[in-house]
């Protein structure tokens, strides 16, 4: 690596952050925590938690 003037990449610059601006919208809780529904597939559920949020 020193003969091709190779280095290795240690840690990270910090990149700026966005502070301010619109905040999110909070979507209605259309279930109300009723989740016994009187027929099938009615209702659907997923994992958001792989989005960022503030």
């Amino acid at each position: 690596m020193r003969s091709e003037g190779l280095k290795a990449q240690v840690g990270y610059r910090r990149r700026p952050k966005h502070h301010g601006g619109k905040p999110s919208t909070v979507a209605p809780n259309h279930l109300d925590r009723q989740f016994e529904p009187t027929k099938s597939n009615t209702h659907g559920v997923t994992d958001i938690t792989y989005l960022r949020t503030h």
